[in-house]
């Protein structure tokens, strides 16, 4: 069975056209979200007034078929061409696995393993024991144990996705990363595949 595959695209928008790439931006993204084998999408912005113009998108696909597949469609082939006249130089997709997913930062190294796995295992142990002492009260003796340790699953997994990973690594920040490392990719080397 194939794993699940997150991709990061990292763009830079030439000034003059921002708000046409943010127009093309939202409606690939929406597009997209159509294709057979795409289970998700995400688009970053450049932080509320930053100088900056690097976007990116974050994409999942279900396996390395469907992402081959997407990615040689004429409607992701369509968008470069159309997005071309509006960024500078050349970016290349990179794929992200396992935790990387919610410790990615475009500008910067990913920390080491042992620290991502020593920060997410408090996080998964706490949400877990949390979501337990919530839902197995409400479900009672209804639910078989197995639906029950799903539904509890799910619940970690949302919570973990959307609130506490984001803000356990965004306190964990100067000890992930600390000020002396030096940034992965520089933005002047982003740029588009054709």
């Amino acid at each position: 069975m194939d794993e699940p595959i997150h991709i990061a695209i990292m763009l830079r928008v030439r000034k003059s056209r921002v708000v046409e790439f943010q127009r093309a931006l939202a409606d690939f993204a929406h597009r997209s979200l159509a294709e057979p084998g795409a289970t998700g999408v995400q688009t970053l912005y450049p932080p509320p007034g930053s100088a900056s113009t690097d976007y990116g998108i974050l994409r999942s696909f279900a396996s390395a078929s469907e992402r081959e597949a997407f990615y040689g469609s004429p409607l992701f082939k369509n968008w470069l061409a159309e997005i071309e006249p509006m960024v500078e130089g050349k970016s290349s997709p990179r794929q992200l696995s396992g935790l990387e997913a919610w410790f990615r930062d475009g500008q910067e190294p990913m920390p080491p393993r042992w620290k991502m796995a020593l920060l997410t295992w408090p996080a998964v142990w706490l949400v877990r024991m949390l979501v337990r002492a919530i839902v197995a009260p409400a479900l009672g003796p209804v639910l078989p144990q197995i639906l029950e340790s799903g539904v509890v699953t799910a619940g970690v997994v949302t919570i973990l996705t959307w609130v506490a990973m984001p803000l356990v690594v965004r306190m964990a920040r100067p000890w992930l990363r600390p000020k002396n490392t030096q940034p992965l990719i520089k933005p002047s080397s982003l740029s588009h595949s054709g």
